[in-house]
């Protein structure tokens, strides 16, 4: 690349590299900076050819316009300023800094200690200043033609009510499929391969949630021990996808993915982690945000501005009160809708957004742009409700427009299908749709995302396998990762050729599934837990890049019988929208009918009265769900009609024989039954008021036959 000779004033926006067909664009914010240089590299990223000041500044943004410069050019920042860590100040120029709006981070973190803006193991390392040039180690800035020929591609807007979400890990979850080609395995193109989205559309879910795509950093303690940040919960930026999961080493390959999956009809929503970066605390490296202006970027103790506030458990958290800090947050999520066309986003830690001070704001600036924002208004928004700080538990307290991962719904479903007692009451709450956390202020069912498992803890299958946590993989000594897991091992921890505990563990799965994806509300589904994936009892894989983590396509017996029995319950669940209600139940008759929507009945038949819903040792119960006083219409305003169902849950390990109810004289027909093996039953029509043999540790459901059935 020969030296670039013009440089030009430029503009302060859009901040970023950003290549306009003649030449390239140059932005960025500092405002505590005394001088920017702009470091161009070679084609490698070895070689800094030269630097170049920014002398323009407009509102705290330094700016030039190279003419010279093209798509490829790679570079990096230095940033001159204050080192006054007490101040909150950490300017170091001898750190090549990463553009905080970069569309392409080319190559990986090399750790030393030249990484670190003091020096490592003085003496007076909180005072010291390290002047080791850290460029070799440092990835670099690629600047981007952002054209891509999108065609006539278009959101598939999936109803939220229709949702079906799974959870997923693009290296994961192609890095062992043996029909797709090796070089695309665990990339962009492998889960676009047809493949991947063959095998999604027979599953039947509607909408892929990719952990995180944003560029991160595997942290150096997990390098040198020959681990690796496999989550991918570590950002260093936020405008550029991970290019070790692009087999192209283009960006072009992640809209290529999202314009293939959107083709199938599938949605793709982001797990996006704004709440802190890869630079961890005051001990962290000097990467991009401390070292362009850290007392602006992140949220620092005011009694201690060496410190950082840390609501995240991450050394760091983004400080969303300074207005660039959230314009910049809000350009990024833009940029992926508008630029890459994903259709939503789940958000980590979502409460440490909210923080305007202190204290969760439930009515926060965050959330007041997002709403009068016109284009991520219209976008899917999903928040892990908590973070790590004092009040950050906000299950249930986010805005209308909001959905939420809802933990009081995994906590109940593991704890009630391993049979602890006296939580018969809060299971009816969380079947139908938890309407105690959601209905207030205008919210609907689908506000809750309902999950008995997630990236984060077991995976279906280690939770009805061991009844405790094996993270010794992780060398932490077993430390990490969650205690509380509300599992159990079915007599036996781990692996067991015993035929009556694994035939037990089979039918916990399918309990656990059936449950999930028969609730109201929006279910979401790990990958992987439909095909019996086990990670040894690692409840926190997150550094296990390897097989414990990847999905393993190779199925025996078991394993197709569970599969087969997950495309049932979710093309059960897709037919009859009974199961994915609009609204919440009201619990009495609707439109003269004699029978209300919704009636929960004990063993003997009749319907629970409010002392049986306290009873300690009940762990049996049923719902009648009246299809046909559905009041609900369409989108297109058209009344959604349906039949009706009656659910019976029975988490005693012995079976309790069930009266079914008489309503109208008509039989039942069983659907499911997880007390056999595929979940078929054998005689499948029973009479009105005749008993059902619920078996111990079974879910069953029958459909109440219509009057032209009844007459054939």
């Amino acid at each position: 690349m020969n030296p670039i000779t013009a440089v030009w004033p430029g503009r302060p926006y859009p901040r970023g590299a950003t290549w306009d067909g003649e030449g390239v664009n140059f932005a960025l914010f500092s405002e505590n900076a005394h001088k920017v240089e702009l470091c161009i590299f070679d084609d490698e990223g070895r070689r800094e050819l030269q630097r170049i000041e920014l002398r323009e500044q407009t509102n705290l943004i330094w700016h030039c316009y190279l003419p010279e410069a093209r798509p490829g050019t790679l570079y990096g920042y230095r940033v001159h300023g204050p080192y006054q860590p007490e101040e909150g100040h950490r300017f170091n120029p001898h750190k090549l800094l990463l553009d905080p709006y970069a569309r392409h981070i080319d190559g990986s973190v090399r750790w030393s200690d030249a990484l670190f803006g003091y020096t490592v193991g003085s003496e007076h390392e909180e005072r010291s200043f390290d002047r080791r040039d850290s460029a070799r180690g440092m990835p670099k800035c690629k600047v981007i033609d952002p054209a891509f020929t999108w065609g006539e591609d278009r959101r598939p807007r999936v109803p939220w009510n229709d949702m079906i979400i799974y959870e997923t890990h693009v290296r994961g979850f192609t890095m062992r499929h043996p029909e797709i080609p090796p070089a695309m395995r665990g990339k962009y193109a492998g889960l676009a391969s047809a493949p991947a989205i063959e095998y999604l559309k027979r599953l039947g879910v509607t909408t892929v949630e990719l952990m995180p795509v944003h560029a991160f950093v595997d942290d150096r303690y997990l390098v040198e021990r020959g681990l690796a940040n496999y989550w991918g919960y570590n950002t260093i930026g936020y405008f550029a996808p991970e290019a070790h999961y692009s087999a192209s080493g283009k960006v072009a390959e992640f809209k290529t993915m999202v314009k293939t999956l959107h083709s199938a009809g599938l949605e793709v929503i982001l797990d996006v982690v704004y709440n802190h970066t890869a630079e961890g605390n005051h001990r962290g490296p000097t990467l991009s945000f401390r070292g362009v202006d850290n007392a602006c970027y992140y949220r620092l103790l005011p009694e201690d501005r060496r410190l950082y506030v840390d609501y995240t458990g991450c050394g760091n958290t983004l400080n969303m009160v300074h207005p660039r800090v959230l314009q910049m947050i809000m350009d990024s999520l833009r940029y992926w809708v508008t630029e890459m066309h994903v259709d939503g986003f789940r958000f980590d830690l979502a409460s440490a957004l909210a923080r305007e001070l202190h204290e969760v704001d439930r009515l926060g600036a965050f959330f007041d742009i997002l709403q009068q924002d016109p284009v991520l208004s219209e976008v899917k928004l999903i928040a892990e409700p908590w973070d790590l700080g004092e009040g950050g538990y906000q299950v249930g307290n986010f805005p209308v427009g909001w959905s939420e991962w809802n933990d009081k719904y995994r906590d109940t479903m593991r704890a009630y299908w391993k049979g602890d007692g006296g939580l018969i009451g809060e299971f009816a709450q969380r079947l139908t749709g938890s309407s105690d956390l959601y209905r207030r202020g205008g919210r609907r069912p689908h506000a809750s995302i309902n999950f008995v498992s997630a990236h984060d803890g077991f995976t279906l299958t280690d939770l009805v396998s061991y009844n405790r946590k094996h993270n010794e993989p992780n060398q932490e000594g077993n430390r990490d990762g969650h205690d509380n897991n509300l599992s159990w091992n079915c007599g036996v921890e781990g692996p067991t050729g015993d035929p009556a505990v694994r035939a037990l563990r089979a039918r916990q799965q399918r309990n656990l599934l059936a449950t999930l994806l028969l609730s109201q509300g929006v279910p979401m589904l790990l990958a992987g837990d439909e095909l019996g994936r086990s990670q040894r009892g690692n409840n926190n894989a997150y550094c296990q890049d390897n097989e414990l983590s990847w999905i393993d396509w190779q199925l025996d017996e078991e394993k197709r019988k569970l599969l087969a029995f997950t495309q049932r319950i979710i093309a059960l669940r897709r037919a009859h929208p009974l199961f994915r209600r609009r609204d919440f139940y009201k619990g009495h008759p609707v439109r003269g009918l004699e029978i209300k929507d919704i009636v929960w009945l004990r063993p003997e038949g009749g319907e629970m009265s409010d002392d049986e819903w306290n009873q300690h040792y009940a762990r049996c119960l049923g719902v009648y769900l009246a299809g046909e006083a559905l009041t609900e219409t369409d989108e297109r305003g058209r009344p959604v009609r349906d039949q009706n169902f009656l659910l019976l849950f029975n988490a005693h390990h012995e079976p309790i024989p069930f009266m079914l109810p008489d309503y109208g004289g008509a039989r039942w027909n069983a659907q499911l039954d997880t007390a056999f093996e595929d979940g078929l039953v054998v005689d499948g029509t029973f009479a009105a008021g005749a008993q059902y043999a619920l078996k111990g540790r079974s879910l069953v459901l029958l459909r109440q036959l219509s009057g032209a059935e009844e007459a054939a």
